[in-house]
């Protein structure tokens, strides 16, 4: 697990949540109405918030988070078990190194903390390009 998850104060968790919880009012989920907030607190202490956005053509809708990074990402979605990102999320956050994420449920309150690399085992990355590009020029 990440050593950045010990930094963050109960204030700051709390913090989070309550901007995940604002932002998933402004979810666009009219197809699944899995509305998801989230919110991340970058290192500069500033957060931002992002929420699913859907259309028509499935393929074509993500979720606003995939586009931020930063240290701790709260998503939430109104389950009675903490949601985590898809698949493509995770990949895509997981560009950006190893950090917090905290898992929430709007149904139960309940909040597990975990991180990019527990989530996205032996994840694909730039390292690995980085490794074979190495071993073709040995």
């Amino acid at each position: 697990m990440s050593s950045t998850i010990s930094i963050l104060t109960e204030e700051e968790k709390k913090l989070l949540i309550e901007q995940a919880l604002n932002a998933q009012l402004n979810s666009y989920c009219p197809y699944s109405n899995f509305a998801v907030g989230a919110a991340i607190l970058n290192s500069d202490g500033e957060i931002f918030k992002g929420v699913n956005v859907e259309n028509a053509s499935y393929g074509a809708q993500y979720v606003q988070n995939e586009v931020l990074y930063a240290l701790p990402l709260v998503p939430l979605a109104n389950l009675p078990y903490p949601a985590a990102p898809c698949g493509i999320c995770r990949q895509v956050l997981g560009e950006f190194g190893d950090y917090p994420i905290l898992l929430y449920s709007t149904k139960t309150k309940d909040l597990n903390i975990t991180s990019i690399s527990e989530l996205l085992p032996m994840g694909f990355s730039k390292k690995d390009i980085d490794k074979h590009e190495q071993m073709n020029k040995e």
